[in-house]
């Protein structure tokens, strides 16, 4: 019999004993315990295990196929490379939040009934948060409680969805769902929708993941989105709705992405965009089609995760995030600006890159079936992908001659007469950056090479044995056209590209501007209603006690205009109350006992 180890399981214990180490293991058990997790979730064998009877329903904890076992691979593999990139850190609650999220992005691949997928849905959501809490300042304290708002509205819609589906049809399988009248349906893709950040349920993302830890980044830019990637391929595939929707997608995330100051904000923005191209390939529904979005899932955790780590390190060794603010740094910082243009080339599908064998491949699939509008539209996203990603950003961040930084040994800069040496601009100074930070960049980096120069690697172990050949002459040519093109517009248009600090106005807008008339609404106006209601209480209350005291000066005060004090003993510590007050409280103890003798 052959003995099953849920490779979630083995993590959730690994992040649940992370705290209990010293600080110095944390780290290694860190990287252990993931690729322990990714032996074995890729020498399960297919089929249906850990099974476990719920209130009647038979839960399927593990159901291994090869579209899960893909997708749960890579997640897998990016946690170990960000365990490496964050192998300085020591703060226990990360370490435990990034393994405990992967582990539960890894579970919902793995679930085979809705029940066990949503639990391990909204596991993910609360370990993410709290990576985005972690940086610990009022910014991210404010963008985490945004995004778990809209979380939980997202996994009310999808918990409202398996419900109304449990109730329809009396089943808890997570399998391909063909109705498309069912209103369960839709509140289960718009639950995964949200979690896709397909517009317009897609402000979440470039709000939160800028705030977040640098090194909390790279794994929320790899898991949440492309886990309902997965649960999208695996329910609705074939669904027309999706296609459209991800053919916008690719042009509205490169809109913002090139109007975007802050650079994890440029790089947010690029998540929706490349997402666009996974959903509309699921949308297509052909073979060709999910496995390009199957194909372009494992190729972007591994290129985003890279540009979320060249990002990270920017922001650690200038303390700064936004482009206008940078500049220069290509002579500090040769090796960072290397490993990020290796990223760079391969979310803008240049060949030898894995972006190019797997983005091409969806380009193929709409191709195949005549929808010419999407290929030009995710044509043009391509371009705005180049441009602002792997041309705009490096040359604002490290050829931006405005500043030039301090390195961590500048002495004290000289004047004239010292050797043609510029002062330099003080207001930007290095930090040293962990050696570890550089090694997980340049594996990653490897492996999106590796899956560039030899797209078998990954096409053998797609959901559909299909025949695809990406390096053809014509597709090489038309790619290179597009590219140079491209860099050569930048080039000549490069200073009119200079990074503003400005906001762009999403979909966000709908619930942020509301949110003064709102809070003043339902908050402010409940409040001082609230107020004046117990101040009015207080009023009566007092006359009642004044008239129990001071019968005698209640009906001087109802009869005289100015009451003498010899009808009455005066108590300096309650005020006189208004006749009006007296009369209203006369009326209210009268109320009172006439109710008191009906009832």
């Amino acid at each position: 019999m052959i003995s099953i180890i849920h490779p979630s399981l083995l993590m959730i214990v690994g992040a649940i004993l992370l705290p209990l180490l010293p600080k110095v293991f944390r780290s290694a058990v860190f990287i252990i315990a993931s690729l322990a997790g990714l032996i074995i979730l890729w020498t399960l064998p297919e089929g249906n295990y850990l099974t476990l009877n719920f209130l009647g329903n038979n839960l399927i904890l593990l159901k291994v196929d090869a579209l899960s076992k893909i997708f749960a691979a890579i997640f897998a593999i990016i946690t170990i490379m960000g365990g490496v990139y964050a192998y300085h850190l020591k703060d226990a609650v990360q370490q435990t939040a990034a393994l405990f999220y992967s582990a539960s992005a890894i579970g919902v691949t793995f679930a085979g009934d809705f029940i066990t997928l949503f639990v391990f849905w909204e596991l993910m959501a609360a370990a993410s948060l709290v990576l985005i809490w972690s940086k610990k300042d009022k910014a991210s304290a404010k963008a985490g409680m945004r995004y778990l708002i809209v979380h939980l509205f997202g996994g009310s819609l999808l918990l409202a969805g398996i419900i109304l589906h449990i109730s329809d049809t009396g089943s808890i399988l997570v399998e391909h769902l063909l109705s498309k009248n069912s209103v369960a349906n839709w509140f289960i893709i718009a639950g995964f929708g949200l979690n896709a950040a397909i517009p317009p349920l897609n402000a979440w993302l470039p709000d939160a993941y800028p705030k977040a830890t640098v090194t909390g980044a790279v794994f929320l830019s790899a898991l949440t989105t492309k886990t309902a990637v997965y649960a999208l391929a695996r329910v609705f595939a074939g669904w027309e709705v999706l296609l459209i929707l991800g053919t916008i997608m690719t042009v509205y995330g490169v809109i913002y992405a090139v109007l975007s100051n802050d650079i994890r904000e440029l790089l947010s923005y690029h998540i929706i965009s490349q997402v666009g191209y996974m959903v509309a390939g699921i949308g297509i529904g052909t073979m060709i089609g999910v496995n390009g979005s199957t194909a372009h899932a494992f190729s972007h955790i591994l290129y985003k995760g890279l540009l979320f780590m060249g990002a990270g390190v920017l922001i650690h060794a200038t303390g700064r995030s936004k482009l206008s603010e940078l500049g220069g740094l290509a002579k500090f910082l040769p090796i960072t600006l290397v490993l990020y243009l290796v990223g760079g080339f391969s979310i803008s599908g240049v060949p030898l890159f894995n972006g190019f064998i797997s983005k091409s491949m969806v380009v193929y699939a709409a191709g195949d079936i005549h929808n010419y509008l999407a290929v030009i539209l995710m044509n043009i996203a391509m371009v705005g992908t180049f441009l602002s990603t792997t041309l705009k950003l490096p040359y604002l961040a490290w050829f931006n001659p405005a500043r030039t930084p301090c390195p961590p040994d500048w002495r004290q800069p000289v004047g004239r007469g010292s050797g043609g040496k510029e002062k330099p601009d003080a207001e930007i100074k290095l930090n040293p950056i962990p050696i570890n930070m550089h090694i997980g960049m340049g594996l990653t980096a490897f492996l999106c090479v590796l899956f560039g120069v030899a797209p078998s690697l990954l096409y053998q172990y797609l959901p559909y044995q299909v025949s695809y050949e990406p390096y053809t002459g014509a597709h090489l040519v038309e790619t290179a056209q597009i590219l140079l093109l491209t860099f050569f517009g930048f080039w000549v248009f490069r200073k009119k590209l200079a990074a503003e600090p400005l906001i762009s106005l999403d979909f966000d807008w709908f619930y942020r501007r509301p949110k003064y008339f709102i809070k003043r609404l339902l908050v402010d106006g409940v409040l001082s209603v609230f107020d004046k209601t117990d101040k009015i209480l207080m009023k009566v209350v007092n006359t009642l006690i004044y008239f129990g005291k001071n019968p005698g000066n209640t009906i001087a005060i109802l009869t005289l205009k100015e009451p003498s004090a010899k009808y009455f003993d005066y108590d300096p510590n309650i005020s006189r109350p208004s006749t009006l007050l007296i009369i209203s409280g006369i009326l209210l103890v009268f109320v009172i006992i006439i109710a008191v003798v009906v009832i």
